[in-house]
């Protein structure tokens, strides 16, 4: 990936799995330190240790559930005190309930999922965005998925999240310029741990309807994401990139 990112500090939230996971080495090996955050310490720590050996850059894990303000302040406060900045914060965690039905949603799986995908992702970039403003440059990128734009019955909390991921990060982009830029990733089906529920019929169905006739990979998110967290996205703020396959 050549050093892109050499000297930057990231910290990517869900970071531990999935596409974070994927994010995390890609950062590592454009030469940023990097900050693993998931609710699971010890997937985050033998992640920290892969990034030392293979990528020889710092790497620190941090428990953290997002959709808890307290703990978004403490993962925070231990990002600059062990590295002293953040210049790229990656809002990966999320998460969606299975239901029955729509009335069937208690109203504690409706804040959960608020909580993680859109609750814990305003605090930490509040929290962030300030002293990035105050250090002068700083990127953020909240990853976003098409159920924003394409609602389906069994992911309407995840969904309505989603968007208001997407309405956040235009308005977080115009409250912290020219200083730090925001930006979305709007993922379309991605072959990650959540795919290996998918009943056949679902992945057929995804594939149908996507140009590419495939699902994406981890390694799909790659290019994008090292794109918005480096400088060549220095005009770049307010976006939103469908990586998407082509769905429709």
């Amino acid at each position: 990936m050549g050093n892109t990112l050499s000297g930057k500090v990231v910290l990517v939230t869900g970071g531990s799995r999935g596409l974070g996971r994927e994010m995390v080495l890609a950062f590592a090996d454009a030469g940023a330190d990097v900050i693993i955050a998931s609710r699971k310490l010890d997937a985050c720590e033998a992640l920290a240790t892969l990034v030392r050996e293979k990528y020889g850059r710092e790497a620190l894990p941090v428990a953290c559930n997002v959709g808890d303000w307290a703990q978004c302040e403490a993962l925070v406060e231990a990002a600059y005190t062990t590295f002293g900045r953040v210049d790229v914060l990656v809002n990966n965690a999320g998460m969606s309930l299975l239901y029955p039905s729509l009335d069937q949603v208690s109203e504690e799986m409706f804040d959960k999922v608020i909580a993680t995908n859109l609750k814990g992702p305003f605090r930490l970039s509040a929290l962030i965005a300030a002293r990035m403003a105050v250090a002068g440059n700083g990127s953020i990128l909240n990853i976003s998925s098409i159920e924003a734009t394409h609602p389906e019955p069994l992911a309407v909390p995840y969904a309505a999240a989603k968007a208001g991921l997407e309405a956040m990060s235009n308005g977080l982009a115009q409250t912290y310029a020219p200083a730090v830029r925001v930006n979305t990733i709007r993922c379309g089906a991605f072959d990650t741990d959540i795919a290996k529920a998918w009943p056949p019929e679902m992945r057929d169905y995804l594939v149908r309807h996507t140009a590419m006739r495939r699902i994406g990979t981890p390694a799909d998110i790659v290019g994008a994401a090292l794109y918005f967290a480096s400088d060549a996205s220095a005009f770049c703020t307010g976006s939103t990139l469908a990586l998407d396959g082509g769905y429709r």
